[in-house]
């Protein structure tokens, strides 16, 4: 079988100093490799083919057949990495807390530690001001799960 620390130390290697970095490997059982990329400005189809080209440069087909699949992460998919969710700063997202409920709010800074957000208020909660919780919270990156980007159709000029 593909040993997927290998993998992963030479596609370290090939993205260090780059703006691409790796988020995630997987190797299955009968030697299917998917690699998952992101970018601190996107992830260029070419860089995926870059990425696919070194990696089967360093792979003998002879020694062991495999399969080959490396993409970016997609829209869906959770951030997990603090770098994603620094290129994610000022955009909407939705995260599971503690408790286990789906919290939307904005994304308004982020470091190694964690984050910190500004929760969405209801219309509801305006209205009754003894509630007046600070909207503005820090977490660490095990307060929140699943955390994800909301995409928004929403035109910017108006």
């Amino acid at each position: 079988m593909i040993d997927k620390a290998r993998v992963t130390a030479f596609v370290e290697e090939y993205l260090k100093d780059s703006e691409l970095f790796l988020v995630e490997i997987k190797v299955s059982g009968r030697n299917k490799i998917m690699v998952f990329l992101d970018g601190d400005k996107g992830v260029p189809i070419s860089s995926c083919a870059n990425m696919s080209r070194h990696i089967e440069s360093q792979l003998d087909r002879d020694v062991e057949d495999f399969e080959l699949e490396v993409s970016s992460v997609g829209v869906d998919t959770p951030l997990t990495m603090p770098r994603q969710f620094v290129k994610n700063v000022g955009r909407e997202i939705v995260y599971t807390d503690a408790e286990g409920k789906k919290v939307k709010a904005k994304l308004i800074e982020a470091s190694d530690s964690g984050i910190t957000i500004e929760k969405e208020v209801s219309k509801k909660k305006k209205k009754k001001k003894e509630e007046a919780e600070d909207p503005v919270k820090k977490l660490t990156y095990n307060d929140v799960k699943d955390v994800k980007v909301q995409v928004s159709f929403k035109s910017s000029d108006k």
